[in-house]
């Protein structure tokens, strides 16, 4: 396949982004005014709720089995490998530049999460359709694409929304904390018998003489300290287990991740596939209908991108170090990385013999961030024009990284 036949298979994702994009941000305009900040935020609600479970329970249920899992159980170690030296590389770009607290969650999401999904889907079936392709038979290597694919929007879903969720989730609350400070910084002393000292270390309500110190024994004066120091590590240990828990189980519980674990099980248990999934199978309404409630999720998501990038242009303030330093990170850094790796692998027999398999694996580090970014930074209200901004220069570059890359990639492994 020549370069420019190749750019045109992987440029064709983006320039479909962008296009979806410009109508979103049309939509959002003050002239339109169909997509406005309340509009987008319940549709991103739905898309959270409802349309991204049904995609992620879709994908898995009909393309993955339980003898795929177990054989392509190098897919996940390589998404992991991918969020870890992204979210490495990205942790020491913020110490770098230095941008605001509330804007390091995302620099870092950005870095770190791939579009492990649409990419994908669309890039690999094209490869395997177009003359001069190494992969083989056409229909064998497009049937071996999608499921290859499918497995990895699965797992990079899985990664995203446990992982970039909490990092987007500090984000929110550094963010909101940075608010409070600024109104009670703003707020005025109403207060006609205080003065200059009045609340300058005491929060509003505390007494001066409300620290009670503990009973001494005179013959072993550190003792007391010791146990009420011992006592108050306790109660801070036993809260940060259970508070950490609770965070847990708040991920495991996001829809999305739902739909992923639910997917599997259907995907790896014959008896509830078949169920589902075929011709004959007595449910299968059920799962042409979830199917079409998840083909709406990129479409809105990237509706969503377009109406937050119309506020990106006017309000955002990214600098331009940043902005190049995440396309470093994500189309320099990371694809020498995974040829790396996946060399490795390779050498010690962790992988399959299929050419395709270890493509996919190599073009995942290779990928745009994740459009569910998007999605998370509108749930909690942190940094959506800031990421509209970065993911519309990522997807332009992107365009011509994957290009290169890819063709790098094929003489590689043929």
């Amino acid at each position: 396949m020549g370069f420019w036949k190749l750019f045109q298979v992987a440029s064709m994702p983006t320039v479909q982004v962008i296009l979806v994009s410009v109508i979103g941000a049309i939509m959002a305009t003050d002239r339109v005014n169909l997509l406005s900040n309340d509009a987008r935020r319940s549709l991103n609600k739905i898309v959270f709720v409802a349309f991204t479970p049904s995609l992620i329970f879709a994908c898995l249920a009909q393309s993955v089995t339980f003898h795929d899992i177990i054989s392509w159980w190098f897919m996940p170690v390589n998404i992991g490998i991918t969020f870890l030296c992204g979210g490495t590389l990205g942790w020491i770009a913020v110490k770098l530049l230095k941008p605001e607290p509330h804007k390091e969650g995302l620099i870092i999401a950005m870095c770190s999460t791939g579009n492990l999904g649409n990419i994908l889907l669309l890039i690999i079936p094209a490869i395997c359709t177009q003359n001069g392709s190494p992969f083989g038979d056409h229909n064998t290597c497009k049937v071996n694409g999608l499921s290859y694919s499918s497995f990895s929007m699965a797992l990079g879903c899985f990664f995203i929304w446990t992982y970039c969720y909490q990092l987007l989730k500090n984000s929110a609350a550094k963010y909101n904390a940075m608010k409070e400070a600024k109104v009670l910084l703003k707020e005025p002393n109403k207060d006609l018998d205080s003065n200059e000292k009045s609340q300058l270390l005491n929060e509003p309500g505390q007494q001066k003489n409300d620290v009670v110190a503990p009973k001494v024994d005179p013959e072993n004066p550190t003792l007391a300290y010791k146990k009420k120091a011992s006592k108050e590590g306790k109660e801070v240990s036993s809260s940060t287990l259970i508070e950490t828990l609770q965070k847990l189980l708040e991920e495991l519980l996001a829809p999305p991740t739902i739909g992923a674990i639910t997917g599997f099980i259907f995907g790896a248990v014959p008896q509830l596939k078949n169920l589902l999934i075929g011709d004959d199978a007595p449910l299968r309404v059920i799962q042409d209908s979830i199917t079409l409630l998840g083909d709406g999720t990129l479409p809105c998501i990237t509706l969503i991108l377009g109406g937050n990038l119309v506020q990106g242009l006017r309000k955002a303030s990214i600098r331009p170090i940043i902005i190049i330093a995440i396309l470093i990170v994500r189309y320099i850094f990371l694809p020498v990385i995974g040829i790396g790796v996946i060399r490795a692998a390779a050498a010690l027999e962790l992988l399959p013999s299929d050419p395709l398999f270890r493509f996919v694996l190599l073009v995942q580090f290779t990928v745009p961030p994740a459009m569910n970014i998007s999605t998370m930074t509108q749930l909690f209200d942190v940094g959506q024009e800031e990421c509209s901004v970065l993911t519309m220069w990522t997807y332009i570059a992107g365009a011509f990284a994957l290009t290169g890359w890819s063709t790098v990639f094929m003489s590689i492994l043929t």
